[in-house]
């Protein structure tokens, strides 16, 4: 993530600021374009801290002071949807639920848009154009993005399977060899099961891609990541904007990989894509 976005970080750090200073961050996270009209006092006033409170919060974010900060929290807004935390509340009504989750999702898209490292991709993309074989794994809520990438990677003329049984997936990570790629999706990177059938896929010589969380457990015995690291709460709802993540990565490697084959295999894909046409009625005549 850049470092020039600062409502990212200051997102990612308020879990370590102080109480008052805490108090700064959820005035500006909630609302960032009406922070920049505000004067100090009235930040102050809006956070029940004092100015001298708003002043050290700024320079904690490497900073000169309140009028550098506004500056620098313009740029932030300028370069992209703000991802503010909006956390569906008990009460909400259809209206307003429907809004924070799209919202959400939208703002979330934008984030790993500027965020993500292109010379990743490129690596991950080298990874899954010399497989042998490609097996995706998934549990839960992030199973829907496994069997997507199946749809998509089987047109590669490789064998590619997706797995959400854990059964399954511990038997085929045990009986891979090099030249195998076995690409892991979790939003947490903290499923006990998960991490425990990436090392043993790596043990067994597969190369093990993660889509997960940088610094997670399941991170950290992967061979490579793509890093999603959004705040999502999933202790009381089921991920929402992480699927969605999930399901534009695996977009970006299918056409990673489709270009990579170049243009002598369109006409193979062409062929996959005409076979379904019988399957459709026609469409209707305007």
């Amino acid at each position: 993530m850049a470092m020039h976005d600062l409502i990212a970080r200051i997102r990612s750090r308020v879990d370590d600021l102080n109480r008052s200073e805490r108090k700064v961050a959820d005035v500006i996270l909630q609302d960032p374009n009406a922070a920049i009209g505000m004067s100090i006092a009235t930040l102050a006033q809006a956070a029940t801290v004092s100015e001298p409170t708003v002043n050290r919060f700024c320079r904690n974010f490497e900073t000169k002071g309140y009028p550098d900060f506004k500056i620098q929290l313009a740029q932030s807004l300028a370069g992209g949807t703000p991802y503010v935390s909006r956390s569906v509340e008990s009460d909400d009504a259809a209206a307003a639920y429907t809004d924070k989750i799209i919202g959400a999702t939208i703002a979330a898209l934008d984030e790993i848009r500027r965020g993500i490292d292109p010379r990743r991709i490129e690596r991950v993309v080298d990874h899954l154009s010399q497989a042998r074989q490609i097996h995706f794994f998934a549990l839960g809520a992030s199973a829907p993005a496994a069997f997507d990438a199946q749809n998509k990677f089987f047109r590669f003329n490789l064998p590619v399977g997706a797995y959400n049984d854990v059964l399954m997936q511990r038997m085929i990570a045990a009986a891979s060899h090099t030249g195998d790629v076995i690409v892991v999706i979790s939003y947490t990177g903290r499923t006990r099961d998960l991490v425990e059938v990436a090392q043993v896929a790596c043990d067994a010589g597969a190369l093990v891609i993660g889509i997960t969380r940088d610094g997670s457990p399941l991170a950290n015995v992967c061979t490579d990541i793509l890093p999603v690291d959004l705040p999502e709460d999933t202790e009381v709802y089921m991920p929402m904007s992480s699927r969605m993540i999930h399901m534009a990565l695996i977009d970006v490697l299918a056409t990673g990989v489709t270009l990579r084959r170049g243009e002598s295999f369109l006409p193979h894909l062409r062929t996959i894509k005409e076979s379904l046409r019988p399957t459709k009625f026609p469409p209707k005549e305007a």
